[in-house]
């Protein structure tokens, strides 16, 4: 059965390093009747990752004839590897109330904005250049070069932070999840929702106006 209170497609997108990842896996944890989309992807999949919980795998094939057939809300070639977001999975998914959060670049937000212009659109910065690079030098994984390349990819994606309709910076991880969460649960306060959920409250509070 349809939800009559369909639950809102949330759209983030932010550097690498921001910190987007934890703050939307904390903001899940914290907050009932929201999850997060699962992509379909043709990379292999690796060790220890489970298909339908960090991925749908699939084939190039497959891939290829969904998109012909207009199954992705968004997709990308990424390195030689397709990612795409399933249009029916997520509008199933609204349609019996849950808030659906994609982690896309601001490409891919582009994208579903265009197809779904409800959606809201969310990006996540740093506090400072300085604390970015900090960020990426302190996964201990990355040489200068790699460093320095993702800091510039970095940049470049942060000129894009004008196109999202909410921004928070992440500067305090408790309070950029608070921001978040504020904007979510302030998006479920919208009145035609709680007219929906608060019918019967409604009839009682306004019955006999106008005699």
């Amino acid at each position: 059965m349809t939800n009559r209170n369909p639950g809102s497609l949330y759209v983030i997108s932010a550097p690498s390093g921001a910190g987007k990842t934890s703050l939307v896996k904390a903001l899940v944890e914290s907050t009932d009747k929201v999850m997060v989309s699962v992509s379909h992807t043709t990379r292999p999949m690796r060790e220890g990752e489970v298909d339908g919980k960090d991925y749908h795998f699939t084939d190039a094939a497959t891939f290829r004839q969904m998109i012909n057939d207009r199954a992705f809300l968004e997709h990308a070639e990424v390195f030689g590897n397709y990612y795409g977001t399933s249009r029916s999975r997520i509008l199933d998914q609204m349609a019996h109330g849950i808030d659906v959060i994609l982690e896309i670049d601001w490409q891919g937000a582009a994208q579903v904005r265009q197809q779904v212009p409800e959606a809201v659109s969310i990006f996540i910065l740093p506090p400072s250049r300085e604390e970015l690079e900090r960020r990426l030098r302190g996964r201990g994984t990355d040489s200068d070069e790699v460093i320095a390349r993702r800091l510039a990819e970095a940049v470049s994606d942060m000129g894009h932070y004008h196109e999202f309709e909410y921004l928070v910076f992440n500067d305090d991880f408790d309070t950029a999840l608070s921001q978040l969460r504020a904007i979510l649960l302030a998006r479920r306060q919208r009145t035609w929702i709680q007219s929906n959920q608060k019918a019967e409250a409604l009839h009682g509070l306004l019955e006999g106006q106008g005699k």
